[in-house]
């Protein structure tokens, strides 16, 4: 027998004790809570100061108190030691550095009730102070290098008024104000409808104006009734400014196209058009140092408008000329910045689950990674340092520096609640679809997950269809990372397939819906299940299947294909597909993909089948939307309600007063997520 040393025993002891401990650790964490909402921050809308050592965000609360969703504005330095909060009460957006970098400036409806202005606040804490006094309803603005103007994109002056100088009340003069008395909704654009904006009539259009930062006078840039002006630029000397203009007053033959111009700083003076290209999904414009060139996002015909994914190019100044620096990359760009000497642009890339940083050459047009496996969702460069909002399957999105292809953190403002939570684990999935299409996703599973035991399992689809299932833990939105894992957490497995018609595998992968939804996402989507059950994970007998916006009209579109889901959640979809000509924002893709309904009949029968196929469903279906929904109207779901309750099927319909396609009052967010809980529980049982 062998005598052990009293310290060695003592270690064995020690170790054995550990092993013990731990699972005990992991067991101390708790499911994540509909309730925790009320403790979630969501941080966005991210500006590096001029000098790189600082950055200035937003970080969304959701205010039990009050129901409210508030945006208030923090700073951190670049050592990530100091940070602030600077703003509390109103909501405030567009934060931006002043050029010198001593002043934050943000939008912001202070006191509430009152109309949105720009308002300027010391960069190290202070006391704020109103910039402009202005009745129309400002929705963005860029300064001008010097700092001695800022040019607004505003809405909503009447035609023949001006905004001034402020008076001694220090309100706006006018020289006409408008009736307070509601007046009858003009409209005359093809496209007549936005989700959050409503109706779109030709006071609802912006345009620019110039604002004398020390003299408050505020001066019409751009006038014409026909078009919508935005995304305003000056140039690095101040003389020009660079924005889009889209003719919104036209026919079909006029949308989905971005029209770049240049125009002086000047009452009066006559805009010159650079170039037109296609509308990508989100542009952005921006000069190079020297001025020469501007970066901006190329998109695609409308024929594709649903699955751009955009380019980045640039366009020589003195000539026009484009060059796609990204056309061959075949994925989605987001978020493009100059580097400090104009010699690269640093971007994101979307790419199979990941949204990874990179930068290409100008010179050359070479591209290079600058990290890997990781979601960037902004990325701003300044004075050699970039910053960045970053996520992943375990973190929410918070502010880092991008060093060396690393990540440091710069904010925290979700640990101490992601520190209490024993979230699922996220493995990337690679399978066939019944064509032989490879079709790639992932898996969450349960924190305390069991191999070699089934566990119910949900079918969570993303929105869209341009986007993807990544890598991500987002806390806002539709994205359904988060319904992810308050599933997960709650002892079900779920899938995240990253469908036909997804974006991220290339633009072929992307367009192979085409004008035929409802069809290969379906296939691929079953093959997941497919995937799922004979890896001996998921128990065929308790599935289930949901999803929002896109996801929600692909949970109806499987349902009336597949009986074998207990329990479905439908969210702000549709199954009549006919119903939402008109009706939401879509048209342009509409006439453009489909056709219009009495020249292509049988194909908009054909991809309506959830409604004129109900008789197929046998699942119970929980529907929900938000009744100012102008993305997919609540009507969608209203009438796949009535459907199945005509069929005796199961099913209820939640109607969200007030609320947009995405929903924003706290108490909804948590009433959401806790009918999400119970209607999955009561079709599929609790969770092991």
């Amino acid at each position: 027998m062998t005598t052990v040393p009293p310290i060695a025993a003592a270690l064995r002891v020690c170790a054995a004790l550990l092993v013990c401990v731990a699972p005990l650790a992991a067991q101390a964490r708790r499911a994540l809570q509909p309730e925790d909402w009320y403790r979630f921050q969501a941080v966005s809308d991210l500006q590096i100061a001029p000098d790189g050592a600082a950055v200035a965000y937003l970080v969304t609360s959701y205010d039990k108190a009050s129901d409210e969703s508030r945006a208030a504005l923090w700073t951190a330095d670049w050592t990530g030691r100091n940070s602030q909060q600077l703003t509390r009460g109103e909501s405030v957006n567009e934060p931006r550095f002043s050029p010198d970098g001593h002043y934050l400036s943000f939008l912001s409806a202070r006191p509430k009730g009152e109309s949105t202005q720009v308002w300027l606040l010391p960069r190290k804490g202070g006391e704020w102070r109103q910039l402009t006094h202005v009745s129309g309803e400002i929705t963005s603005y860029e300064w001008s290098r010097d700092g001695a103007h800022m040019v607004l994109v505003m809405h909503g002056v009447a035609p023949g008024t001006s905004e001034t100088a402020p008076g001694k009340d220090g309100k706006a003069r006018r020289e006409h104000r408008p009736s307070a008395a509601p007046k009858p909704l003009v409209i005359d654009a093809y496209q007549f409808k936005q989700d959050e904006d409503g109706y779109l009539t030709a006071e609802s259009r912006s345009h620019l104006y110039l604002l004398d930062v020390r003299s408050g006078v505020v001066e019409a840039l751009t006038t014409d009734p026909q078009r919508a002006d935005s995304k305003p630029q000056f140039s690095p000397d101040g003389r020009q400014i660079a924005y889009v203009s889209n003719l919104v007053g036209g026919g079909a033959q006029d949308v989905g196209i971005d029209e770049l111009y240049l125009l002086a700083p000047t009452a009066g003076a006559k805009p010159h058009r650079l170039l037109k290209t296609w509308t990508p999904n989100h542009q952005h414009l921006e000069w190079s140092p020297d001025g020469r060139q501007i970066a901006f996002l190329i998109g695609d015909e409308p024929r594709y408008n649903a699955y751009i994914l955009d380019d980045l190019a640039v366009a020589d100044v003195a000539s026009g000329k484009v060059r796609d620096l990204t056309g061959k990359l075949d994925r989605a760009v987001v978020s493009p910045a100059f580097s400090s000497d104009g010699r690269s642009i640093q971007f994101a890339i979307e790419d199979d689950g990941f949204q990874y940083p990179a930068q290409v050459a100008l010179a050359s047009g070479a591209i290079t990674h600058l990290g890997d496996s990781m979601v960037v969702t902004e990325l701003a460069t300044s004075a050699g340092h970039t910053a960045v909002l970053a996520t992943n399957d375990q973190s929410a999105v918070e502010v880092s520096a991008l060093e060396a292809g690393k990540l440091r953190s710069l904010s925290a403002h979700n640990r101490a609640l992601l520190d209490e939570l024993a979230l699922g684990t996220v493995e990337d999935i690679a399978f066939t679809s019944r064509d032989g299409t490879s079709v790639h996703g992932q898996i969450v599973k349960p924190p305390d997950f069991i191999v070699g035991h089934r566990y119910p399992t949900i079918l969570w689809i993303h929105g869209g269809p341009n986007g993807q299932d990544q890598h991500e833990l987002v806390l806002e939105g539709y994205g359904p990372p988060l319904e992810r894992q308050l599933f997960a957490t709650h002892g079900y497995v779920v899938l995240a397939v990253n469908y036909r018609g997804s974006t991220g595998r290339g633009a072929a992968f992307a367009r192979s819906i085409l004008a035929d939804w409802g069809q290969k996402e379906v296939q691929d989507l079953l093959a997941g299940v497919d995937y799922a059950i004979a890896k001996g994970i998921a128990n065929p007998g308790r599935l289930g299947i949901g999803g929002w916006s896109y996801g929600g009209i692909l949970t109806d579109y499987t349902i009336a294909t597949d009986t074998r889901f207990r329990g479905a959640i439908s969210g702000a979809g549709s199954g009549n597909q006919l119903t939402t000509y008109g009706t939401d924002e879509y048209i342009v893709e509409y006439n453009a993909e489909l056709g219009p309904p009495w020249r292509n009949t049988a194909l908009w029968i054909q991809v309506s089948y959830p409604f004129f196929h109900a008789d197929r469903i046998r699942t119970p279906t929980l529907f929900l939307g938000g009744d100012k929904d102008f993305n997919v109207p609540i009507a969608g779901g209203e009438q796949m309600y009535q459907a199945l309750r005509t069929l005796g099927i199961p099913t209820q319909l939640i109607v969200y007063p007030g609320e947009y396609h995405v929903l924003t009052r706290p108490s909804f967010l948590v009433d959401r997520s806790r009918r999400y809980l119970a209607w999955i529980e009561e079709y599929l049982g609790g969770s092991p």
